[in-house]
């Protein structure tokens, strides 16, 4: 029987990893759960909603609009940025630099931290060419968005299906905003499963026009 709540051991089977890896990440609020006094529990649709997220298969892709709003209220030309050489540490060090500049991120150096953090415990390269580090913070007081754009493939930026990464959405928020971070995570991979808007955007002569492709909107 799938049960609605689950132990860690139930998600490590589901997710195929171990239950000490589940345990970090639920520790870490890299993972949807909560305690019941000091037992770890799941719902089953926070964690399929995570999956979802991290292999960009969210089940609203295929009836998503082309944007709700959500992805333009949270991005301004400032925060795309076409890369500067292949390298995925440094990719990762200017979206946070460029997320820092924000009032909502009060310490770059922390969100160095867990970025980086959480790209050991799993890539977050998702498919498609596409790669969505992301991560829920105390000190973040609202969702902050980045989006970087490699006109040559991150050589050393792992994928799940080995497509070579270029185009990079880095997302931080609140540890108390998960349901606004699963509507993010699902907005970026409805909008770029669309080979076409990719291919525009890694094309996109400035800022301006990669952030209407990838909005759906004009800036």
């Amino acid at each position: 029987m799938n049960h609605e709540i689950m132990t860690i051991e139930e998600v490590a089977e589901y997710l195929r990893v171990s239950e000490r890896t589940v345990y970090d990440w639920a520790q870490k609020g890299q993972l949807p759960g909560g305690k019941l006094g000091t037992t770890w529990r799941f719902k089953r649709s926070d964690i399929e909603s995570w999956v979802n997220s991290q292999l960009g298969a969210s089940p609203l892709a295929s009836s998503a609009p082309k944007g709700d709003g959500m992805l333009a209220k949270l991005l301004s030309p400032e925060r795309v940025i076409f890369f500067e050489g292949s390298e995925k540490e440094n990719a990762l060090r200017t979206l946070c630099a460029s997320l820092a500049t924000s009032p909502l991120v009060p310490n770059e150096q922390e969100l160095v931290t867990a970025i980086f953090r959480r790209e050991e415990l799993m890539s977050t390269g998702i498919g498609f060419g596409i790669g969505v580090p992301h991560v829920r913070l105390e000190g973040v007081r609202d969702l902050v968005l980045a989006l970087g754009i490699a006109r040559e493939p991150l050589v050393d930026y792992a994928s799940l299906d080995h497509v070579p990464v270029q185009i990079v959405c880095m997302v931080a928020a609140s540890s108390s905003q998960h349901p606004q971070y699963i509507r993010l995570l699902s907005a970026i991979s409805s909008r770029l499963k669309d080979e076409s808007i990719r291919s525009a955007m890694i094309s996109a002569p400035n800022a301006a026009e990669a952030l209407t492709l990838f909005t759906g909107e004009e800036v």
